[in-house]
């Protein structure tokens, strides 16, 4: 509705200016950046279509699209002279042709880049991965992870971004910055090297954030990380490495994923998933208090619940729809936050959302 709106006013304004004010307000006007997750391979028609669709029709401007998917590849084919050439899989089929449809629908770019949930690199090099007796170790869903601690993985993320860089994405989401869930808790049955990183699991998880910014800084793009919404209301989730104030002074954007159907009972809320509104003002304002801490603070860019949580059995979850996916949004603008990002694994967003309903 906004975006309608906004062209009617810009033409209207056009024609009631003298002609040498014309260019100035021609000019598109900033926005903040609404979003919905691509996975890789829907970046091809026909599905790729219905998701332009979508953006066009309505409030929505962004693209969060896979460059390093969850299992480790590069989306798509690079020179056969990058080093991401082996690990690298025809998902996007076109890049240049993407990137072009993203620009001339001005479409605002993000390269996800899952850091150290890497299969891919894990298997190819246990090493730098996480080992026991039996061999390469993985979680209780079979994923394997690389560590942290080893600043050649990190380069090795970097890279990738890099390569997201050329495209000609504007940002780097890294996504999955952190050691496995429940890590601690086996740590000390498993083979990795630490030799030459001093530090704990927050400051590896830190550092690289630091480091990455510092890397990406030539490239003129700008830097994101996903970190856990319980993140945020702990004072550091050493388990897994995050630390969301160490982790925010060192990005351009911040999205923390708050979707109802991840939290136990919080902010007094017994069934969160039920409760979407309630669950994501509780969050924003704990949020907002640990942003106004930092000197220069992020933009604040949560990730939202558009899918149905029904694993969380009868009487725990909500078929989440238009009400629901509005609800966490007008939540949001209550708190001063005016910008999100919508994750459902499939791309099947809700019909007839008002992506700015305040």
């Amino acid at each position: 509705m906004r975006k309608y709106l906004l062209t009617l006013f810009v033409i209207l304004l056009t024609f009631s200016l003298p002609f040498h004010q014309i260019v100035l307000a021609s000019k598109p006007f900033p926005e903040p950046i609404r979003g919905i997750y691509v996975n890789a391979p829907n970046t091809n028609k026909p599905l790729f279509n219905q998701l332009l669709s979508l953006v066009n029709k309505t409030d929505l401007n962004a693209m969060v699209i896979d460059i390093k998917d969850d299992q480790g590849y590069l989306t798509f084919i690079p020179s056969k002279n990058s080093p991401y050439y082996p690990v690298s899989r025809p998902y996007i089929k076109n890049p240049s042709s993407l990137m072009n449809t993203l620009k001339v629908n001005k479409i605002y770019s993000i390269a996800r880049i899952v850091v150290f949930k890497d299969n891919v690199l894990a298997n190819k090099n246990p090493s730098l991965s996480f080992r026991n007796t039996n061999g390469l170790w993985k979680n209780g869903r079979g994923d394997s992870f690389t560590n942290p601690f080893l600043k050649e993985v990190w380069d090795y993320n970097i890279g990738m971004a890099i390569e997201a860089v050329k495209l000609g994405f504007k940002e780097i989401q890294f996504d999955y910055v952190r050691f496995p869930e429940k890590f601690e808790k086996v740590e000390n049955q498993l083979i990795y090297d630490k030799s030459a990183f001093q530090g704990n699991r927050v400051s590896a998880v830190s550092e690289f954030v630091r480091y990455a910014k510092e890397k990406l800084k030539p490239y003129n793009v700008k830097v994101s990380v996903d970190v856990f919404g319980n993140a945020t209301v702990i004072p550091e989730a050493s388990g897994i490495g995050q630390n969301f104030t160490k982790i925010a002074q060192n990005v351009d954007v911040i999205s923390a994923m708050i979707y109802p159907s991840h939290w136990t009972s919080i902010f007094g809320i017994h069934k969160p998933d039920l409760q979407p509104y309630h669950l994501v003002e509780g969050y924003a304002k704990v949020e907002n208090v640990r942003l106004r801490q930092i000197t220069n603070p992020p933009i604040s860019r949560p990730w939202l619940q558009d899918f149905t949580a029904s694993w969380l059995g009868t009487g725990n979850y909500k078929v989440y729809g238009k009400k629901e996916v509005e609800d966490q949004i007008r939540a949001l603008h209550a708190q001063g936050i005016n910008e999100y990002l919508l994750w459902n694994a499939t791309n099947n967003y809700t019909a007839n959302v008002d992506y700015t309903p305040f």
